[in-house]
């Protein structure tokens, strides 16, 4: 019987940035559309064909640290389009990885700051999203 994964065991790689640990990442999924097809004189279904893929864009959360990540952010606001190749890569107890998403050509479309709050004792985090052309699975 093979080893369950656990989800907080992951690595976020970006080409050569340098972005230290996230505590969430969201958004690995892809969909497959589906495009209705009906034929004369078939009244008892309707052919269901597969279509383009889309995916969701990657979401990743971590504590504010650096400044890698609103720089690739604000380098798109500025007209400068980065895109970059990485990874997310889910590791077992040992640190050996198991799994890996590659995802291709991405750049931020969404950078959150933190919320805060004088009342509240928590991680100041930021997150970004980004938007991507293609996720493989290893």
């Amino acid at each position: 019987m093979t080893e369950v994964l656990v989800a907080f065991r992951f690595v976020v790689r970006v080409d050569d940035l340098v972005l230290g640990g996230f505590t969430e990442c969201g958004g690995l999924q892809l969909e497959t559309e589906v495009q209705d097809y009906p034929e004369g004189g078939q009244n008892t279904y309707v052919h269901k064909l597969p279509g383009r893929v889309k995916q969701t864009n990657i979401r990743l959360k971590r504590g504010l640290a650096g400044r890698a990540l609103w720089e690739w952010y604000a380098r798109v606001v500025d007209g400068e389009l980065v895109r970059r190749n990485g990874s997310v890569q889910l590791t077992d107890g040992t640190g050996a990885v198991e799994t890996e998403w590659q995802f291709s050509r991405a750049y931020p479309v969404k950078w959150q700051g933190p919320d805060l709050n004088a009342t509240q004792n928590q991680v100041a985090a930021e997150t970004i999203e980004l938007a991507y052309e293609g996720l493989r699975k290893r």
